[in-house]
């Protein structure tokens, strides 16, 4: 992919000295500070040399901050958790399910992010199992991917659960029992809505502080967006969608068009109106206070297995039902090129010096001038 011609670090980085007023603790300001020195001299770095000896070239890499949050350093761990999850694929439909929280709750998940966001997974969950139980839909223990997002396209606030359900489950007995209607479809999305509202409500009643009733009433009062898509046409999508979806971030460098004195210009998408594309001006200040919103709370999870795609179940679990389902052919994937000389594009790197935020050796910096003059 091109790289990216501005990048959120640089909005982060003129605006160093007033990071802590768009924060609204102390980690989301520790996130933005290390955001803001990605793969900058801040953090060090090294050198590597290409082991391909036609090549033999040195590079000069400096140190990336290796933050979920961060848009440059997402790739190689998306990558490794795709192929990690493609050896746990099943030879079933699957489908994509979204569970949202109305705007009524942003208030709540500005100051209680981590009970807030627990509730939506934990209720989720239980929706999904309640209504795979019941043998009126399939009568079985299913399984759940749940990754959570935070973020709408112009930044606000907008908490949902993105959750891959394989069209089926495990029966008490072991076997495997299908979705109804030959995997075309999954449960009645106006049912699952008025559950979901219903068990999420009253969690927040015993977990939340106490509240008015009108604010209770409140959230009864609108309709709560489950969303089912169609089901993947096979499991080759389901890959291509963990792709998009698990590493994602509130935004990416690639979407920020425009930076220049009276702030960021980025691309959105409404998809309210049918995916129409256009520009928001965002001034700096409100630029980075829309995306500290999305800084989650220190170790907390945002990808979670449920069910039969837990860790408990996989080993033993996944791997019978593969032999009994049939094993999911994928294409061959490349090898991880993380580590590969970006000039031969043959070689592998080896590090062969790593230096502090004081900058490489003086020896090594001739070197790379030698080399820059050569033209190698």
């Amino acid at each position: 992919m091109k790289r990216a011609a501005y990048e959120v670090a640089q909005v982060l980085e003129r605006n160093r000295e007033g990071l802590a007023g768009y924060c609204a603790n102390s980690w989301q300001l520790r996130t933005l500070h290390a955001l803001r020195k990605c793969r900058s001299a801040a953090l060090g770095g090294h050198i590597d040399r290409c082991n391909n000896p036609g090549c033999h070239r040195l590079h000069l890499s400096y140190n990336s901050c290796r933050n979920r949050h961060c848009p440059k350093c997402q790739g190689h761990k998306r990558e490794e958790w795709i192929r990690a999850r493609e050896e746990e694929l099943l030879n079933v439909p699957y489908f994509h399910v979204v569970f949202t929280l109305p705007p009524e709750l942003n208030r709540a998940c500005l100051y209680e992010p981590k009970l807030m966001y627990s509730l939506l997974f934990k209720t989720a969950w239980q929706v999904i199992k309640g209504f795979s139980a019941n043998p009126k839909f399939i009568g079985a223990n299913p399984g759940m991917i749940a990754i959570l997002h935070t973020w709408g396209q112009n930044l606000s606030l907008h908490p949902h659960l993105h959750c891959i359900v394989p069209g089926g489950g495990i029966t008490k007995s072991g076997k495997w029992k299908s979705a109804r209607s030959k995997g075309t479809y999954l449960f009645p999305v106006k049912a699952r809505s008025t559950v979901f509202r219903a068990r999420f409500v009253a969690a927040l009643r015993k977990e939340l502080k106490p509240r008015s009733i009108a604010f209770y009433e409140s959230l009864f009062k609108s309709n709560w967006a489950v969303y089912c898509k169609r089901p993947f046409f096979g499991p080759s999508q389901v890959v291509g969608y963990l792709g998009r979806y698990t590493h994602k971030i509130a935004i990416g460098n690639h979407r920020i068009k425009e930076l220049d004195n009276k702030g960021v210009t980025f691309a959105v998408k409404d998809y309210r109106h049918g995916g129409k594309r256009s520009l928001l001006r965002l001034s700096d200040q409100e630029f980075i206070r829309r995306f500290a919103l999305h800084v989650l709370p220190k170790g907390f999870a945002r990808i979670r297995h449920y069910g039969i795609l837990s860790s408990y179940h996989k080993k033993i679990t996944l791997t019978q039902l593969r032999q009994s389902l049939g094993r999911v052919q994928l294409q061959k994937q490349k090898p991880l090129q993380h580590r590969l000389c970006l000039v031969c594009k043959k070689g592998t790197l080896v590090t062969l010096n790593i230096f502090t935020a004081r900058g490489p050796p003086e020896y090594w910096m001739e070197k790379l001038k030698k080399q820059k003059q050569n033209g190698i």
